[in-house]
């Protein structure tokens, strides 16, 4: 089948970051294609916002930059579309946001639905078309080759850009089968590692029979040198959570080095080792420890059962136990699997991008997403870095076109 040759823009991805990429190229007065292999848009972005969609953060711009690894690497992106602009164009179409207590920011809808409605109206209002059920399988020079139920497609535009997303929940759409397409072009690609996911732990038979599916409140966890409070759940085969999720990097990386990981919790950070230990002396005759631990340390059934599941006998001193209860240890010996993660880690290597997002291998050809080799924690970071890079590569994409027809930047 020949390709039909486009002098428009080619899409390919119908997350954040293609439909942010979409709407900055139509609103320059281009005509888009934006491809999706789904049968409808944005369906991870949609599973996100079921418990309440977390856009941004509403922390002070340099903490928020701070969020992302590799240090820097978003940073362009991120202050060319800071999370106050982010707020300004949800505002443009009809869905205010809030700051919530966390300092995460939602639409006070609280919804994606919504949001995305929205958004589908705009974009079409731009003239931006969307064809779904379209699989990216080759890019032959400038032209693109999907599959779709009908059959193979080809077209040739004049530019393209590829927000494919990474490799977690693939049911949704992002699978990273795009890592061989795009190695095969001579495209540098960090493996894809999970990334915000949990962590298998080899719990006893009685306590993950029990506790299973328990949630750990008011906790703090460290690892690698950083200590993060909040929640964690237990799992029948490990941990995960929040709290868990903002040390999946050193964790996973203590790991690959090593072979295993370890995690220290404490389950009563609001009190020091000297004040924990006065309510846990002279316990009362014949009072048993898990009593003890209940009324004097204040643990709940979970929380005084993963004491038991550390390593070595349980201490009877008050100073001891204190010190236990501060720094339970936990050994972690794989990762959730990437379909099951957040997000994912690795990607497209920024040595394989000039400034403007495109392939050093495929110029005209530009990335955006969670297809480029970059993390963040939960909280409203990771769909930033979407909307946030989705826009600069169209950017790039235009200074691109405007170099080629000659025109000023």
């Amino acid at each position: 089948m020949q390709a039909h040759a486009d002098q428009g823009i080619a899409v390919v991805g119908a997350g954040p970051a293609g439909l942010a990429a979409a709407e900055v190229l139509a609103d320059a007065g281009w005509p888009v294609t934006l491809y999706e292999r789904m049968p409808s848009p944005a369906r991870k972005l949609l599973m996100a916002g079921r418990g309440g969609l977390n856009l941004t953060h509403g922390e002070p711009l340099p903490d928020f930059l701070g969020r992302y690894h590799p240090a820097g690497r978003l940073e362009g992106a991120v202050r060319a579309f800071p999370p106050q602009a982010l707020r300004d164009w949800c505002e443009g179409l009809g869905e205010p946001t809030f700051v919530g207590s966390s300092g995460r920011v939602f639409p006070k809808s609280f919804k994606a639905s919504p949001l995305l409605r929205a958004w589908l109206r705009r974009l079409e209002g731009l003239g931006v078309r969307i064809r779904t059920r379209h699989r990216l399988v080759g890019v032959e020079g400038r032209t693109l080759v999907f599959e779709t139920p009908d059959g193979v497609v080809r077209t040739a535009p004049r530019a393209g850009l590829l927000a494919l997303g990474g490799a977690s929940w693939p049911r949704l759409g992002s699978d990273g089968a795009w890592v061989g397409l795009l190695e095969g072009l001579g495209v540098p690609v960090a493996d894809l590692q999970p990334a915000n996911a949990g962590f298998a732990v080899a719990w006893s038979e009685v306590f993950r029979t029990r506790f299973s599916g328990t949630p750990l409140k008011r906790v703090a966890l460290s690892a690698g040198g950083r200590t993060v409070r909040g929640e964690a759940m237990v799992t029948e085969g490990g941990i995960e959570g929040g709290a868990v999720y903002a040390l999946s990097r050193p964790l996973r990386e203590a790991i690959a080095a090593a072979g295993e990981a370890r995690l220290s919790l404490d389950l009563r950070p609001d009190l020091d080792v000297p004040a924990l230990a006065a309510r846990l002396t002279d316990p009362r005759p014949g009072q048993s420890m898990a009593t003890r631990l209940r009324k004097a340390a204040g643990l709940s059934p979970v929380a005084a059962g993963l004491l038991r599941e550390a390593e070595g006998p349980l201490p009877v001193a008050a100073e001891d136990l204190a010190v236990r209860i501060k720094a339970v240890p936990l050994r972690l010996h794989a990762s959730a699997p990437i379909a099951r993660a957040i997000s994912t880690a690795g990607g497209v290597r920024f040595e394989g991008l000039d400034a403007r997002f495109m392939l050093a291998a495929r110029p005209g050809l530009f990335v955006a997403g969670e297809m480029l080799d970059w993390e963040a924690p939960t909280g409203g970071y990771l769909l930033q870095g979407a909307f946030a890079t989705g826009r600069a590569a169209a950017a790039g994409l235009l200074a691109w076109l405007r170099a080629e027809d000659g025109r000023p930047a």
